[in-house]
């Protein structure tokens, strides 16, 4: 077992032994290798926790309320019921992280949800429902936020976002994945005894069990224990983060800095910008099947054509992140994204025609999902230190699952088959996502240019890139002069 990291615990190297590693190292040849270490087991991991938590909109449309016996406003509560769980325990999940280790943590979160994600195919009665989303909510709260933080830090902050939008799209493929699974599973009605929703619940769920196994031995922690790297690869990151962020630094927890996070009316904004995003988000997760079988398409047809909306959304949502990684910019990609999900809920709104219907649920996806890969990644790269990051990225999280606690309510079986009420509510969000997110841009570029005016009179380096020397003396955190806003 490791032990608990110190990101930059080993301070006897001097400065000269650490430049003649930086150019013994390839650059690009140690970002692939950590690409390659890194992030597919964190990706699959969230992938199989958007599947366990959104493949209940698949259950349903195979006949679980009908056998449980329950309304679809009794649906409806227990969707509701998952984000309760999932928005309280977000801020006290990443606390546990930065306190113990990503090894430990995160793998530990998925057996746990993968337990009851698979126990949900054994539910009999309605509080047994009831029970088992809530408790998913709150098992799964962690890995997000938790992973997001994770990678803030192994990579500087402008190669973060692309990070993060690699991790987030698996949320797309795991919409595609759903399709194809819940189709297929579907034709083991009364294999065993049980109906086709509940081999759903079981199979994918004792898929998550044997992966969050194997996750114990491909999750590492940071650099300076991870055993893949060499020592002089291990110094390379220290070197090249050491003035980029604060990921090198030896910071131990404190409760101040949880308040600093709390009290800094930026991560209030990171958390309404994420809030506007995520009703639109999670109402096509989890009633997209719903949606498209009301255009008059069979279930089994419905489970099928959800594949293609998620599909071009993991393209989009790589193509953006490449984009906004080149120009350094975040909002404008948001607003942009934005826009395009508005066009795809007036196509909802507007027609009922099956064909313009069903484009307009390809343009909603496909503009959601990249918006929320640049959203959730903002705070990473803005907020310093580490357990105000952490905090951060946690209360970002849990303050836009409100969003979706509200959606859960929305897509109500009296409003079908055009669902005014959602559509209506999603078109709203994404229009105040647009003006959230310009509100922010313009904060963001207000403090910048104030620190300007700072470093110029003091003669100070900004702290962004390979800016030699910025990073000496008594660092500020992100209030610092010499730390630089992304934008």
């Amino acid at each position: 077992m490791e032990k608990q990291d110190k990101p930059d615990d080993n301070p006897s190297h001097s400065a000269h032994a650490i430049e003649a590693n930086v150019f013994e190292i390839n650059e690009k040849a140690l970002l692939r290798k950590l690409d390659r270490r890194l992030l597919p087991p964190v990706t699959v991991l969230y992938l199989l926790s958007f599947l366990d938590r959104t493949n209940v909109g698949n259950a349903r449309l195979d006949g679980m309320t009908t056998d449980i016996k329950m309304s679809g406003d009794q649906y409806l509560t227990g969707l509701t019921l998952f984000f309760i769980g999932y928005a309280l325990f977000e801020v006290p999940s990443n606390l546990v992280l930065k306190r113990t280790t990503p090894r430990i943590w995160l793998p530990t979160l998925t057996l746990v949800w993968a337990i009851v994600a698979t126990l949900q195919g054994v539910v009999q009665s309605y509080p047994g429902y009831l029970a088992s989303r809530f408790f998913l909510g709150v098992a799964e709260a962690g890995l997000f936020p938790g992973v997001v933080f994770y990678l803030s830090m192994w990579y500087k902050r402008n190669e973060q976002h692309y990070r993060v939008a690699l991790f987030f799209s698996a949320a797309a493929l795991a919409g595609a994945f759903g399709g194809i699974l819940a189709w297929g599973i579907g034709h083991m009605k009364d294999v065993g005894g049980y109906k086709g929703w509940r081999w759903i619940f079981i199979l994918e769920g004792l898929a998550t069990v044997v992966t969050s196994a194997t996750a114990y031995l491909f999750v590492y922690n940071y650099p300076s224990t991870a055993e893949f790297l060499t020592e002089a690869e291990r110094e390379f990151i220290k070197f090249r983060l050491k003035n980029d962020s604060d990921a090198t630094r030896d910071e131990n927890f404190s409760w101040s800095a949880v308040w600093e996070a709390f009290s800094d009316p930026k991560v209030w904004l990171y958390g309404l910008g994420f809030h506007t995003l995520t009703l639109p988000l999670y109402t096509l997760a989890l009633f997209l099947p719903t949606i498209i079988a009301e255009l008059g398409y069979s279930d089994a047809q419905a489970q099928l054509l959800t594949i293609p909306p998620y599909v071009v959304a993991t393209v989009l949502t790589i193509t953006v992140a490449v984009l906004s990684e080149r120009t350094r910019l975040r909002a404008p990609f948001i607003v942009g994204s934005a826009v395009i999900a508005c066009i795809g809920y007036i196509m909802l709104l507007s027609q009922h025609r099956a064909g313009v219907s069903y484009a307009g649920t390809i343009f909603a996806t496909a503009g959601i999902y990249p918006a929320v890969a640049i959203m959730v990644s903002w705070p990473a790269n803005n907020v310093s230190g580490q357990t105000k990051r952490a905090v951060a990225n946690a209360l970002q999280i849990s303050i836009g699952m409100l969003g979706a606690v509200l959606g859960t309510q929305l897509y109500r079986t009296e409003t079908s088959p055009r669902f005014f009420l959602g559509h209506g509510f999603a078109l709203g969000y994404m229009t105040a996502c647009i003006f959230v997110t310009m509100w922010l841009w313009w904060v963001l570029k207000w403090e910048n240019a104030a620190k300007a005016r700072v470093r110029e009179a003091q003669g100070l380096g900004a702290l962004e890139g390979d800016v030699g020397g910025a990073a000496e003396g008594e660092f500020l955190g992100d209030k610092d002069p010499r730390w630089v806003f992304q934008t």
